[in-house]
């Protein structure tokens, strides 16, 4: 199979999930869909060497981390006001979380390498290991990470943090 064609099969079915895996990193849908553009834009630029090593969903996924972390950087100063996404659009149930005690809101606030870590291991069911690699930290680094951001969330949401853990465990496509 050409590589062009290759991509273009590889983007065409894993992009609705990546826009899911967007959303649940940035909670806006307009974010969600640029970020998983650029990460397919680089993903395609690299897509010989990527696919020769055999996995292009654990560098797309890197991808879109780092680009998240580095736009929320840039962007933090600035007060976003996210849209209600469009009756078309299907977040899996996410909305429905939302009104069960400002889950949303809650996560926005934690650090992006917390938002990240959470993510990836309860939405994505990553394990230790693969966070770490995603992220370039180390496994120890990843489980003091999520203690902390469940801890927020635990405080920040004045349970024990299962609203959280439901929403998280939901697993993309």
């Amino acid at each position: 199979m050409d590589p062009s064609e290759s991509f273009a099969e590889y983007a065409r079915a894993r992009a609705p999930s990546l826009v899911r895996f967007g959303y649940v990193l940035t909670g806006n849908q307009h974010d969600a869909d640029d970020l998983a553009q650029e990460a397919l834009i680089r993903l395609g630029a690299a897509w010989e060497r990527v696919r020769q090593k055999g996995d292009p969903e654990g560098y797309v996924r890197t991808i879109m981390v780092r680009l998240h972390i580095s736009w929320w950087r840039r962007r933090r100063r600035e007060r976003l006001v996210g849209a209600v996404p469009e009756r078309g659009y299907d977040d899996g149930g996410l909305a429905d979380v939302d009104s069960r005690g400002g889950l949303w809101q809650a996560l926005r606030g934690l650090a992006p390498r917390q938002r990240a870590v959470l993510v990836l291991r309860y939405y994505e069911r990553l394990s230790d290991e693969q966070v770490a690699a995603v992220l370039g930290i180390s496994r120890g680094t990843v489980r003091s990470t999520a203690f902390r951001a469940l801890e927020r969330l635990r405080s920040d949401l004045g349970g024990t943090g299962s609203a959280a853990r439901s929403l998280l465990s939901r697993r993309s496509s």
